[in-house]
């Protein structure tokens, strides 16, 4: 990512977060103006072009979508005013700001949580993974596929994004996508993710006491995600971003046969 992205996503961040009537809808239109500008490289590329003025992009934006909500609208001529390394930035930029606006739509939802959980099910099922991938499928069907997928198990706002990143892939595995946007809900709440993996379900007291001990540790609020691996053993794996605390017992054995052998 080029610098000069780095600094339009945070013009835009701060965009959004001035920003007043933040609802799903506004997160569907931006969606929506991301996968516009992703079909049309002609449409991108005259709003990312750094050559033309500010004035002459916000037209194009009013222009092609001053149908949608005053907020959205704003919030769209506030990411072209900027300049970003490529067109393709432009577009992955708009389509974080959705994420980020459907996680504020309904802060009481978890959706790291369900992003997490359907990707663990995409994982765990070659077929789904394949269905949502291909480059060959309809992506308004890959779209309708998750929302059925979910309804009635996720909420709103993470069926919003699920469906609509499916959509538009971009040369991205759909683990990599959910991935991604789990890290942009995170960062938008203020807050880490850690993926615990154990031998065994842990209880509700043993993970407010990893949750407590985690947050401590790394100076900010850690939300837990967890999978269950019979292979450990015993102990625990943790990940946060780069960092991996293992303290399995699979993995202290096979440290000890390591020194033994060696």
């Amino acid at each position: 990512m080029g610098s000069a992205t780095t600094q339009a996503l945070a013009a835009t961040e701060t965009a959004l977060r001035a920003a007043s009537g933040i609802d799903l809808g506004v997160a569907r239109e931006l969606f929506a103006a991301a996968r516009a500008l992703g079909e049309s490289s002609q449409l991108s590329g005259a709003l990312a072009d750094s050559a033309a003025s500010p004035a002459a992009r916000t037209k194009v934006v009013t222009d092609v979508f001053g149908g949608f909500q005053p907020t959205t609208v704003s919030l769209l001529t506030t990411a072209v005013a900027q300049r970003w390394s490529s067109s393709a930035d432009l577009v992955t930029g708009i389509e974080e700001l959705a994420v980020r606006a459907a996680s504020i739509s309904d802060a009481a939802v978890d959706v790291e949580g369900e992003l997490f959980r359907f990707s663990r099910t995409v994982a765990e099922n070659p077929e789904l993974e394949l269905a949502l991938g291909s480059r060959l499928g309809d992506d308004s069907a890959k779209g309708a596929l998750v929302e059925t997928l979910l309804a009635g198990r996720a909420s709103a706002p993470t069926t919003l994004i699920v469906s609509s990143l499916v959509q538009q892939p971009r040369e991205r595995r759909v683990r990599q996508v959910l991935d991604r946007a789990m890290a942009v809900v995170s960062d938008q709440r203020g807050r880490s993710v850690a993926t615990v993996v154990s031998a065994a379900p842990l209880s509700d007291t043993q993970l407010e006491r990893l949750t407590t001990a985690l947050s401590k540790r790394y100076g900010a609020q850690v939300s837990i995600n967890t999978l269950v691996d019979p292979t450990v053993v015993g102990g625990l794996r943790v990940q946060i971003g780069d960092d991996v605390i293992d303290a399995s017992v699979s993995t202290r054995l096979h440290d000890l046969r390591q020194r033994l052998a060696g």
